[in-house]
C-alpha cells in the first residue's frame, strides 16, 4: 500500500529565529519573481531541512487584515508545493532557510500566488541542483 504524502506546515518548518533571519538578510542570496522577493541561504544549524518565513510590507498595505490575508495565501500555496524541494534537500543532506517577501502593491488572488510560488520553488530546486552538481 502506498503511503500518502502529507502537506503540512508545522511549527518547526517556520523560520522564527531572529538570529537566523538577521543572518539571512546579511549573508543570504536573493532573487525576485514579481510580486515576490526571495532570500535564501544554506544553513547547517537549523533543525529542519527547509525553514521558511513570510512577510508583507506595511508600506502598501496599511491594514493588518490585508497583510495577514496575503501571508495566509502565500503560506497555503507554499504548504501545498514545498514537498519536492524539501525531499530534494533531504536527499542531498542540506538545509536551507528561506524568506519570502510580497512586494506587490495590490491585493492578489490565490491563483496568482499559487503560480508565483510554483515558479519560486522551481527556481530554488534548480539552484540546489546546480550547487550539488558543482560540488561533485
Amino acid at each position: 500500500m502506498e503511503s500518502k504524502q502529507r502537506y503540512t506546515f508545522k511549527k518547526d518548518d517556520k523560520l522564527k529565529s531572529r538570529k537566523l533571519i538577521e543572518q539571512l538578510f546579511k549573508e543570504g542570496k536573493s532573487f525576485s519573481n514579481f510580486p515576490m522577493r526571495v532570500l535564501w541561504k544554506y544553513n547547517e544549524t537549523s533543525k529542519m531541512p527547509l525553514q521558511t518565513g513570510f512577510a508583507v510590507s506595511s508600506k502598501y498595505f496599511k491594514k493588518a487584515v490585508d497583510r495577514n490575508r496575503i501571508k495566509r495565501l502565500m503560506r497555503e500555496a507554499y504548504r501545498l508545493q514545498k514537498n519536492d524541494l524539501q525531499n530534494h534537500l533531504i536527499l542531498q543532506e542540506k538545509k536551507m532557510v528561506l524568506f519570502v517577501i510580497y512586494v506587490g502593491n495590490e491585493l492578489p488572488a490565490y491563483p496568482l500566488i499559487f503560480e508565483k510560488t510554483s515558479h519560486v520553488l522551481n527556481r530554488l530546486f534548480k539552484i540546489t541542483n546546480e550547487n550539488s552538481s558543482a560540488n561533485t
